[in-house]
């Protein structure tokens, strides 16, 4: 057993208190990992906020990177491996995973909504009394024990911040372009709001070729880092769908071939579809409230071909993705390192989690 520090969330609509817990070693298959950074994410605030219904006590966290430290029976990974952390590790048997669709595997996101590991069964306890699992990861803590196939090994030399955030903000924004969408050199691209994993849709845009790229976003903090990532246009958001829809296509001369909606709000999802020209789609990344609807106009569909795509997680494979995204990382043209804004220590993270809900950070990143 280890004693590790986590910042756990007692109950949904409660607040986050650093506390010692226990962490039993990993079964088979599972590794326990040493977090050297871990990024703060909306998705935790929805959490939080019950926006996602999350089973608590829950140690939060799900953006993550560090160092190996033990491994199960049957896992290969060398201890003193720096690696990503993926949030949905795929268990390679289901139906989803068969077809290719790994990123939809249903063991995968049974456990994320049960608040355990793949087995069924959680390996954190405060007083003998269980702690649950968040995405299979909870990394706002010291130490993480999680299954083997979450870890994606990476170079010793890839600073932990970074690394961090291509777990989650990073494979979600770029994958979105590259995988959902297959956004091809010339496209136009626009991106609506402009938060972590909106401003990695920026940058796997402009990696891709594609031209314009547009931001949109209420925030002017927001669009000048946009402009920094690679946008070619911002746009601040407009006060309604149309308005905003009538500016990107202005700017656009006609509209896009893709319209990236990265905030979840239904409003925002009508503004891209309707930013897009004829065979056009929105693609739809941000996570909506559970009672969420939108609406768009249907004639449109069949008579200009026009297409709505879901986005989970960038449809990503982190095996292959993160290798591809390093790569360009390092030779400049993905330039991760502008998303981090703040650097926190684990025992700010109420703070840390106040300025990614007011907007007033592109990416905090904790370091245990």
């Amino acid at each position: 057993m280890t004693r590790i520090r986590a910042a756990v969330l007692p109950v949904t609509g409660g607040t986050p208190e650093v506390v010692e817990l226990d962490l039993a070693p990993p079964r088979a298959g599972e590794v326990l990992v040493r977090i050297a950074a871990t990024g703060v994410c909306h998705s935790d605030q929805n959490a939080i906020d019950g926006t996602a219904p999350t089973r608590c006590p829950a140690v939060l966290g799900h953006e993550g990177a560090g160092v190996v430290q033990a491994v199960g029976p049957g896992v290969d990974l060398p201890v003193g491996a720096h690696v990503v952390l993926s949030w949905l590790p795929a268990c390679g048997a289901c139906e989803d995973c068969v077809d290719g669709l790994a990123h939809l595997c249903r063991v995968a996101w049974t456990a994320v909504g049960d608040g355990t590991l793949l087995d069924g069964t959680t390996r954190l306890a405060r007083d003998g009394e269980p702690v649950f699992h968040y995405s299979l990861l909870s990394t706002f803590a010291t130490h993480a024990v999680v299954p083997a196939s979450a870890c994606v090994p990476i170079p010793d030399d890839v600073p932990f911040d970074v690394a961090a955030l291509i777990g989650c903000a990073v494979l979600t924004g770029v994958g979105a372009v590259w995988n959902t969408a297959r956004v091809r050199p010339g496209d136009r691209v626009a991106v609506l709001g402009c938060g972590g994993v909106g401003l990695n849709a920026v940058m796997g845009a402009v990696a891709a070729g594609a031209d314009p790229v547009v931001a949109v976003d209420v925030s002017h903090e927001k669009l000048t880092a946009a402009r920094e990532c690679g946008a070619t246009h911002v746009i601040p958001w407009a006060g309604s769908a149309e308005a905003t829809a009538d500016a990107v296509v202005e700017a656009t001369r006609g509209g896009v071939d893709y319209a990236f909606e990265a905030t979840g709000r239904p409003e925002v999802s009508r503004a891209a579809f309707l930013s897009t020209r004829r065979r056009g789609a929105a693609v739809l990344v941000g996570i909506p409230g559970t009672e969420a609807e939108v609406s768009f106009p249907a004639r449109s569909i069949p008579l200009l071909e026009r297409r709505v795509l879901g986005c989970i997680y960038g449809s990503s494979s982190p095996a292959r993705d993160v290798p591809r995204i390093l790569s360009l990382y390092r030779s400049g043209r993905l330039p991760l390192d502008r998303l981090v804004s703040h650097r926190l220590n684990l025992d700010d993270v109420n703070e840390a989690l106040r300025l990614m809900h007011d907007g007033q950070a592109r990416r905090v990143v904790l370091t245990p």
